[in-house]
């Protein structure tokens, strides 16, 4: 049975709360790494709060990003393989980020003991994949005002389930343009636009309106 993003934010952190598996919090401030293209593969993560990214670094110092990170996303899951191997991507924070760092051969015991768990857990890495593959196929296939749209969405605070409008974490365009791999100034075209549209609104804080957004993705909006 999949799982809804919700479904695995709330499996993710349910988790973390039942287990004592000697985990170490990390804090980080935006643009900070919890790990780099290369590193040796040795923890887990579990984000808590905030939005992170993975991204990947070509030969010639190219940039793309591979996917955005919700709370209760696990990332890292290389570290788990039999053979160690360096990482294949770079996990940094998007916003203000607090994540779960788990050793490796806490979690493998964690596998092994709780088959239930386990079943959970390859659900949960099977959607994700998913979203990735989704993710890499919005890059490719997708304009950058669509792509923007679903960043936004992507990190939107879920509230109350009858809630339409929902705040993102603080971000800046400059990140938003490098997330959807685009300029600043497109970026910020896109976003004069969809408030005109009242797609969004924002002082302090951007806030979004989902089914308006939704349906931007959808190429359904009717303009009024």
């Amino acid at each position: 049975m999949s799982m809804s993003d919700k479904e695995n934010k709330l499996f993710g952190l349910a988790f973390l709360a039942r287990l004592d598996l000697g985990q170490k919090t990390v804090a980080l401030q935006p643009e900070q790494s919890f790990f780099t293209q290369g590193d040796s593969s040795d923890s887990i993560f579990c984000l808590q709060k905030g939005n992170a990214k993975l991204s990947v670094i070509s030969s010639n110092g190219k940039q793309a990003t591979i996917t955005l990170l919700i709370p209760g996303d696990f990332f890292g899951e290389e570290s788990l393989a039999i053979e160690a191997k360096p990482r294949m991507v770079t996990a940094t924070a998007v916003n203000k980020c607090t994540a779960v760092k788990i050793k490796k051969a806490e979690m493998i015991s964690v596998l092994h003991q709780k088959p239930d768990f386990s079943d959970q857990f390859l659900s949960f890495l099977l959607e994700r994949n998913m979203r990735t593959q989704a993710d890499l196929v919005d890059q490719i296939m997708n304009s950058s005002e669509k792509r923007l749209a679903r960043a936004l969405l992507l990190m939107a605070e879920t509230g109350k389930p009858d809630e339409t409008r929902n705040y993102i974490p603080p971000i800046t365009q400059e990140t938003l343009a490098e997330m959807i791999g685009t300029t600043r100034s497109r970026v910020s075209y896109f976003m004069n636009n969809f408030r005109s549209r009242g797609l969004i609104d924002y002082k302090d804080r951007i806030q979004v309106h989902r089914p308006r957004l939704q349906a931007v993705l959808l190429d359904q909006l009717v303009e009024t």
